[in-house]
């Protein structure tokens, strides 16, 4: 079977920023595969692993609203189903004037992975220039995640 070559592409350098940059990249292009007829709202979510993976997710809109799926929660999808499942970043591109953040339903799954990771938050204009750009860390953005087992797990 062939593999996706952005979803299981391997960061070729170790250099922060360049895998930073490839990252946003593959969250990029993937944010232009999204299915938004409905709100037009169109994102495209790229996740770092320990090992070096790529894996990407855009949002997926349904006509049954409670069926759509975030990109960040597909980019997790599709980390997991090729094995690995150690992220330690991911970027979000959408288009407009400011970042999004992921949801909070993504926030929980992220944290599912992960206790902490970076969070790369772009926004461009209608021709991919970024016009704004956030750092954050998911332990920022959801300080208590739920745990089975009770608080502090």
């Amino acid at each position: 079977m062939k593999r996706n070559s952005i979803s299981a592409r391997r960061v070729a350098s170790r250099d922060e920023r360049s895998a930073s940059k490839e990252l946003i990249a593959a969250a990029r292009t993937a944010r232009s595969r999204a299915y938004a007829p409905y709100s037009g709202f169109r994102v495209g979510a790229a996740i770092l692993t320990r090992r070096g993976g790529v894996h990407v997710g855009c949002n997926i809109e349904n006509a049954s609203y409670g069926a759509a799926m975030c990109a960040e929660r597909c980019a997790v999808a599709a980390m997991v189903a090729s094995g690995d499942c150690d992220p330690i970043a991911c970027a979000v591109v959408i288009a407009g004037t400011a970042p999004a953040a992921p949801c909070g339903i993504c926030r929980q799954v992220l944290a599912e992975f992960a206790g902490d990771m970076k969070l790369i938050l772009l926004a461009e204009d209608e021709r991919g220039r970024v016009v704004a750009r956030k750092a954050a860390r998911l332990r920022e953005l959801l300080p208590q995640p739920f745990r089975l087992g009770g608080f502090g797990h």
